[in-house]
């Protein structure tokens, strides 16, 4: 990205940001407020920058938005087949390294946050994309959760760009940072 802007309300939230990301997780570090979000929607395309451009992000992305956006009154298999087109032996493999099920007996919305997120995480993780966009991914997880989280997001997401919005580093330490605000 080159020359990257972005204000709502006459309020600038980003200012003549330039960035390459290449393959594998790229934080993008700042306090709440400071334009992560509004950056990953720049990048995925779901809103227009006010000046900039951004180049080579026209393959297929993979999110985790700040809300889970599942569908909570079914299954977490449900939800995978809603998002994927169906199940595989690789999604039942990824669930059970998150400590989830692969199960149609229970809705989703019986579970836990920190459940909700980690299949928001895996929907993304498994979704066939070029580059993934996670945003604040890690929220609702303990410490425990966040590091086998992290561990897979380095295993699925190596051979792409990764782009990782987080307000903590920690495990992150060895990974370059894009820095707002």
């Amino acid at each position: 990205m080159e020359g990257l802007c972005k204000s709502y309300g006459g309020k600038p939230v980003l200012t003549n940001l330039n960035a390459v990301f290449p393959e594998g997780i790229t934080c993008i570090a700042a306090p709440s407020g400071t334009g992560k979000t509004t950056l990953l929607r720049l990048v995925l395309g779901l809103e227009r920058p006010d000046a900039g451009s951004i180049h080579g992000g026209n393959g297929r992305w993979a999110a985790v938005f700040q809300e889970n956006r599942l569908l909570e009154e079914v299954s977490a298999a449900a939800n995978l087949r809603f998002a994927l087109g169906g199940v595989s032996r690789e999604a039942g493999d990824v669930l059970t390294r998150l400590g989830l099920t692969l199960s149609d007996a229970e809705p989703v919305r019986t579970w836990s946050g920190g459940m909700k997120r980690r299949l928001a995480l895996a929907r993304a993780l498994l979704a066939p994309s070029e580059a993934l966009a996670l945003d604040e991914p890690f929220t609702g997880l303990d410490r425990e959760s966040r590091a086998f989280c992290l561990e897979l997001i380095r295993k699925m997401g190596g051979g792409k760009p990764v782009l990782l919005a987080t307000h903590d580093l920690t495990g992150l330490e060895d990974r370059p940072v894009v820095r707002l605000g």
